[in-house]
């Protein structure tokens, strides 16, 4: 048996669980997520409790037990807690802002990039260098996070761009002119 999938785990404060065959529905006081799930695992609520188990024992259903607990995990923590990624911009006159729904990045290139906020998602921008993605859905919050990183990664010489705030950027030593 799985040993993360047979693990049970809370039912946080103001936030219901209702399954019905093949999905479940989690409901919070912001939203709501329903997520389906496989045919071969079984998901029920247990007093404050969800527990998640399969009704055979094929390779497929012991990949996704742990995986389907996983995600309606995350879906509980979404919606009682939200899930953060902060971004930190290094480089001389690289900075942010946010304008209406468009995050604006000054990224050292010709035009100003802008990337439209998707719906579910809240971003914030303090002293121009430092952003913060916010959201429910814990892969969405990643990918966006991800998305904007991507415009200027890290560069390892002078160390300018985005980088996450818990990435280590191992800087690399010049050309030193010696002969």
């Amino acid at each position: 048996m799985s040993r993360i999938g047979r693990l049970p785990f809370r039912i946080p404060k103001g936030v219901k669980v209702s399954v019905t065959p093949g999905t479940v529905k989690v409901e919070g006081a912001k939203s709501s997520v329903t997520r389906a799930f496989d045919p071969d695992i079984t998901v029920a609520v247990e007093g404050d409790a969800v527990v998640v188990g399969r009704k055979v024992n094929t390779k497929r259903a012991r990949a996704m037990h742990g995986l389907v607990r996983n995600l309606i995990k995350n879906d509980l923590i979404g919606l009682s807690a939200g899930f953060a990624k902060v971004l930190v911009i290094s480089g001389v006159g690289y900075k942010a802002e946010i304008k209406g729904k468009n995050l604006v990045l000054a990224l050292g290139y010709s035009t100003p990039i802008e990337y439209p906020v998707p719906e579910g998602i809240a971003i914030e921008v303090e002293a121009n260098t430092r952003v913060t993605v916010r959201g429910a859905d814990r892969g969405q919050v990643g990918q966006v996070a991800s998305e904007i990183r991507s415009f200027r990664p890290t560069e390892p010489y002078k160390g300018k761009g985005i980088r996450y705030d818990t990435e280590h950027v191992r800087r690399k030593v010049g050309k030193s002119g010696i002969k």
